[in-house]
């Protein structure tokens, strides 16, 4: 092709020839166009056709026409022309876009399984003998399951890494910036952590001469390991001694085709035996060479640096150890050193396995995995993007190869039924097909219009939908009792639709969901599971493909890209955290390209060659109980703010606002004057309360008892859908959430940039008025026993004498209580008021608070609050001179506190009321109030 399309444009004006001199072309005439496109490539296709664009649309410049231009130009030519062209624009565009005629388009890149290694024979499975190390130890350990890492600082981004890796297996850990002193390594004759991480190895070898010994002396007392990463350093070294050791270590170097050591006592999830072939990530790798016999290797890579000289013979390459074990012969301590970060895939798991060896089985993660594949929307889709029935075939012969190396595993297909056969006749075969071997698969409902449900606000119309995807199931052979339903686009799953689980019981008898939104999309390591009425919601993964996916060359990153997720990447590394793994998939992935059954066959094989994980599937259902016993703890949901993720928005009902939640709480404790500062802020003309409850008056109570099962929807009714701006704030009352263990967190996640209010008294005295309030309501064990003999009763008495007893001292715990809330919130989030001080002078208590909550304009609360000799109390001002005063039960005169009643309990309070001081400091609080000084005076 001439290279200078200028040129020929104007050789063409000026009645030159631009015809080959071969006989054979000249000859062919224009009928050469089509046999040259044939062998032209597609980039050259292209790049001819956008050029052909900007010359104005006609074909002056292409040598594919040149032949033409001998000929006079008629119009039969060039609509011919024009037709020539329109066709290859078709084919072009089908071949890269969607489109009916792309199923036309034979494939030939499709993607085929190609990985290989010892365990997999020609693709088939050999069931060979694993070795799998079992690290528990008889002895008794006297260390706690949780890892101590120090970083260089909190940013740092190996320190993140490793922090992100132990969350992601639900490991318990405790990150230090590497300093002066240490933490804290025991509690009483316990170590508090199994394993010590060290981000940079060089903060251990450099650790000052007390902190190391200190240090050293806990390891070897406790038994307890330590893991170092070598930092990458500009300075390169050579044959360089490390500080403190019979090791020498070569920096800076790259490495390629890591291995490793099939004789290591640490490997148990990873499996050597196999080949790493490549570049290794980076070019700043450590290596290791021993210089006594406590050392043995555990990984080892082959040099790819110019500048290496440690091959001894030319062509042989000496295996370079970048992973290395100390035994503990040397100084009695077991150590693991990595030659580079975790950037390299194997080390993630390497990692894992060292946590697991060093703390002796107990920081070991399962090795059994559970998988199951959803496949959504099995009839949903565009013409052209649907399954054919050589798809279908396909997707049972790679489920069958599947399930010899994941036993019980089959697809799992999601249906909407008002689009079966809603493609061409092609896809329609496929369609039966799926419905012929319909018992081949496992099934599960969406909706039957594919509509989110969500947008349903009729609990009949919603359910009538379910009722026609039912009666599609019964007429076509689908089975209809799997107790599994995913809603489109995971809509109503997480935020709760409460419609959309009342439905699923009543219509599918639901008992498990799944959703990648608990508690968000990303980062995936956090996602969890919960149970909701009774239906249990797994965490769903996410595999890499989405409804567009169906094409290798128009993957994100193309094929290259793909495969690092299949070879030590994302995907791979789902399945090895999670025991439980639920993945999304679409339809139109298994046709086109075929782009799942590549990627799971792919991973799966991946999984075999590189690990001793046990894969297998079963029903969602027994997957959903498998995971709830392994973690229990995930059981009761946690409410989060669908306002604060714009995908959870718009999966939200409509009807719903983020307006209607409340902007400060008041949260007790209770018997501190609580009810009165409910009515005070009630008065403001620009402060709206919760409508009240039937069962528990102005109080929701809902982060600290069975309401919060009922959900975020049951507890926005209690909030009237008005305009929560700057001019008007909504506020929560209730006085049990104070000293609520579960309480901080779960407001937190909903509220988290919600404002606290809190008010203290004597904690004594708040202890007797609790006694005295539960007295007048008749309780039968404060009407039995004296005050004195509740809160001296011992562990042994009676349960409901302990219980109220428990009621009148704990709340008064204000420092241990405070430091709860204020591990969630920040302190310019806490507001304390001196309950004496809203007692006896409320007006500048209310003046303060409108300043704390930042409320314009400030009402004046002198017009409308008046003291009462009465109830010795301030009460709201009406019509004039007549007052309104909180109801009878309130501004009780009690009998005075026995004696030895308050001794007892300036004791227990001591040590309490003296952090309390602490607290009040470091708050940054002016004054201590006086009844605060006059407890600790008078123990």
């Amino acid at each position: 092709m001439p290279s200078n399309r200028t040129n020929d444009k104007t050789a063409l004006l000026n009645g030159s020839s631009l015809v080959s001199n071969n006989p054979a072309k000249q000859n062919g005439g224009c009928s050469i166009v089509v046999g040259s496109l044939r062998r032209y490539s597609k980039q050259r296709l292209q790049s001819t056709y956008h050029q052909h664009l900007r010359a104005g649309g006609l074909m002056v410049a292409s040598p594919y026409c040149k032949c033409c231009l001998l000929k006079p130009v008629t119009v039969k030519r060039c609509v011919a022309g024009l037709l020539i062209l329109s066709l290859l624009s078709i084919l072009y565009y089908t071949h890269y876009l969607n489109s009916p005629f792309s199923s036309l388009m034979r494939r030939d890149s499709r993607p085929e399984p190609s990985i290989r290694c010892a365990v997999l024979n020609g693709g088939a499975i050999t069931h060979l003998p694993v070795a799998s190390n079992d690290h528990r130890s008889a002895a008794r350990l006297r260390i706690d399951p949780k890892v101590l890492v120090f970083v260089e600082t909190t940013y740092s981004r190996l320190g993140k890494e490793i922090a992100e890796l132990l969350v992601h297996n639900r490991m318990k850990y405790k990150v230090e910036v590497a300093g002066k002193s240490l933490p804290v390594l025991t509690n009483l004759d316990k170590g508090k952590y199994g394993v010590i991480v060290f981000e940079n190895l060089n903060k251990y070898l450099n650790m000052d001469k007390w902190n190391r010994e200190l240090l050293d002396k806990y390891c070897r007392e406790y038994s307890v390991g330590i893991v170092g990463f070598v930092a990458p350093t500009e300075e390169t070294l050579v044959g360089a001694q490390m500080k403190g050791f019979p090791l020498l270590i070569h920096n800076n170097l790259r490495l390629k085709d890591a291995a490793l050591n099939a004789g290591s006592p640490i490997l148990r999830l990873t499996r050597a035996g196999e080949v790493a072939w490549g570049p290794l990530p980076g070019s700043d790798w450590t290596v290791f060479s021993p210089n006594h016999s406590t050392y043995e290797s555990l990984a080892w890579a082959n040099n790819n640096s110019q500048d290496w000289g440690g091959d001894s013979e030319e062509g042989v390459h000496t295996p370079l150890t970048t992973v290395i074990q100390d035994h503990g012969r040397f100084d009695n301590i077991q150590r693991v050193f990595f030659g580079s970060g975790l950037k390299f895939w194997l080390h993630r798991l390497l990692f894992l396995d060292t946590l697991s060896y060093l703390s002796h089985g107990q920081l070991s993660i399962n090795l059994n995995r559970l998988l199951l594949v959803d496949i959504d929307d099995i009839f949903v889709g565009e013409q052209g993007t649907r399954l054919r029935k050589e798809d279908v075939q396909a997707m049972l012969e790679a489920q069958e190869r599947i399930r010899e190396m994941v036993p019980g595993f089959k697809f799992n297909l999601g249906f909407s039924g008002k689009y079966f056969h809603h493609g061409t006749p092609e896809e329609n075969r496929g369609d039966d097909m799926i419905l012929e071997n319909s018992h081949k698969f496992m099934w599960f409902s969406h909706m039957w219009n594919h509509l989110q449900p969500h947008l349903y606000e009729n609990q009949s119309q919603l359910e009538a939908d379910m009722f026609l995807n039912k009666a599609f199931a019964k007429e076509h052979g689908i089975r209809v009792d799997s107790q599994y339903s995913v809603a489109p686009h995971h809509s109503g799953v997480y935020p709760v639709h409460e419609m959309l689980y009342s439905a699923w019981k009543r219509v599918w008898n639901v008992k498990v969901s799944s959703t990648e939104e608990y508690p968000h999309l990303r980062p995936a390591r956090l996602r969890r599971g919960f149970i909701h009425r009774n239906i249990m919601v797994l965490p769903r993964q996410t595999c890499g493909l989405f409804t567009h996916t169906m094409f290798i060359e128009r993957y994100p990153g193309g094929r290259e890209k793909l495969d690092e997720s299949i070879q030590g990447g994302e995907l791979f590394q789902t399945v090895v955290y999670n025991p439980i793994s639920v993945f999304m998939s679409h339809m139109s992935n298994y046709g086109n390209d075929r782009l799942a059954l590549y990627t799971f066959e792919s991973v799966i094989k991946f999984l075999r060659c590189w690990t001793n994980l046990k894969l297998s599937s079963a029903p969602p259902v027994v997957l959903a109980e498998k995971y709830f016993q392994m973690f229990p703890d995930e059981a009761d949901p946690i409410w989060g703010n669908p306002c604060h993720d714009v995908r959870h928005i718009r999966i939200w009902s409509h009807n719903k606002s983020c307006e209607q939640l409340p902007r400060f709480l008041v949260i007790g404790p209770q018997k501190t004057g609580t009810t009165a500062l409910y009515a005070f802020l009630s008065m403001h003309p620009n402060i709206s309360s919760n409508i009240p409850s039937p069962e528990t008056f102005e109080e929701i109570q809902f982060f600290n008892g069975r309401n919060y099962y009922r959900g975020l929807a049951w507890y926005m009714d209690f909030f009237p859908l008005v305009k929560n701006t700057t001019a008007q704030f909504l506020f929560e009352k209730s006085a049990t959430y104070f000293d609520g263990e579960l309480v901080p967190k779960r407001a937190h996640a909903l509220l988290q940039h919600a404002k606290l209010v809190t008010i203290l008294i004597s904690p004594s005295k708040r202890a007797y008025s609790w006694y005295q309030h539960t007295r007048a309501h008749g309780d039968p064990i404060a009407l039995n026993y004296t005050f004195y003999d509740v809160i001296s009763a011992s562990d042994t008495a009676p349960k409901v004498l302990r219980d109220l007893r428990n009621r009148c001292l704990n709340p008064g715990k204000y420092a241990q209580h405070l430091e709860r809330w204020l591990t969630y919130y920040t302190p310019q989030q806490l507001h304390i008021i001196d309950g004496d001080q809203l007692r006896s002078n409320p007006i500048e208590v209310m003046d303060q608070l409108q300043k704390f909550l930042k409320i314009t304009p400030v009402f004046n609360y002198s017009n409308h609050l008046r003291y009462d000799p009465k109830k010795g109390f301030f009460c709201q001002v009406l019509n004039g001179d007549h007052t309104k005063c909180l109801g009878k039960g309130k501004g009780r005169l009690y009998q005075p506190m026995e004696e030895k009643a308050y001794k007892l309990l300036q004791r227990y309070y001591l040590s309490h009321n003296t952090a309390l001081v602490k607290l009040l400091r470091r708050l940054g609080q002016r004054t201590v109030p006086q009844w605060l000084k006059d407890a600790l005076s008078d123990t």
